[in-house]
């Protein structure tokens, strides 16, 4: 079965899940069908995995996985000692653990192909992520907190899940500010709870929670530094735009 039949199959279980998901018509090719496998996993709410499901599913991500290339942490040079920066695709690093930029309902983004990292991580790990998020989840996380589940289809070992404050005025306040600097700090304490031995973090509430970036990375940059003077710990800091990675290179370098 080639790739395109693989993802026309599984929209058909998709669309059979969820009978009352109107969509229009979709072109029968390959870009146009993966686009629509994408968006129903998107809105597929948590229930029972299908086996067989699964399985073509996962022969999908792990042959996406190789042609998008993984990064080890072996290849990213050092900023500084135990910290790393990493230009990238999220989803492409072989650490221990990435951190995802979670929402309060710890399910994973469910508008279809939304561009924010919470979206992108569920996509590339598969619909076993969103299930194990709703196993863990009270369905209204606080804010500053971490939980972790299995990677599945990333080539990283885990997911740490934490939920950022949304920023609503023109600066964040002082409790704002601690709320972040409590996600990083909670997500460090997770990650050596576990034995991990590397960890990459996203810009956390940078993108659709409004955190200015500037001084999103100057909390994050002190509360990892702070933390690694008394743990022993590989700290990636992975940016997405080019305006992160100037700021993160001018924090560390």
């Amino acid at each position: 079965m080639d790739k395109l039949s693989k993802i026309k199959k599984l929209n058909a279980q998709l669309l059979a899940e969820m009978p009352d998901l109107k969509i229009g018509e979709i072109p029968d090719n390959l870009n146009s069908q993966r686009k629509l496998l994408r968006a129903l996993m998107n809105v597929r709410p948590p229930m029972p995995l299908d086996e067989n499901f699964l399985k073509l599913q996962d022969e999908i991500l792990t042959a996406e996985k190789l042609e998008r290339g993984v990064v080890k942490i072996s290849e990213i040079p050092d900023a500084t000692k135990n910290i790393k920066i990493w230009q990238g695709d999220i989803t492409r690093l072989e650490v221990d653990a990435i951190v995802n930029a979670a929402n309060s309902a710890l399910l994973g983004c469910f508008i279809p192909l939304h561009g924010c990292i919470d979206n992108a991580i569920h996509s590339a790990a598969g619909l076993q992520l969103r299930d194990a998020c709703n196993k863990i989840s009270n369905g209204n996380e606080p804010t500053g907190k971490a939980k972790i589940t299995p990677a599945f289809n990333l080539p990283c070992k885990f997911v740490i899940h934490t939920v950022g404050p949304i920023i609503y005025g023109e600066k964040p306040t002082p409790a704002e500010e601690n709320l972040l600097a409590s996600c990083y700090e909670s997500c460090l304490k997770l990650a050596v709870e576990k034995n991990l031995k590397s960890i990459a973090f996203c810009c956390i509430s940078t993108g659709e929670f409004h955190f200015p970036n500037k001084r999103a990375a100057e909390i994050a940059v002190a509360t990892v530094k702070k933390f690694l003077e008394q743990n022993n710990l590989c700290v990636v800091f992975n940016v997405f735009k080019n305006l992160d990675a100037e700021i993160y290179k001018e924090l560390l370098c």
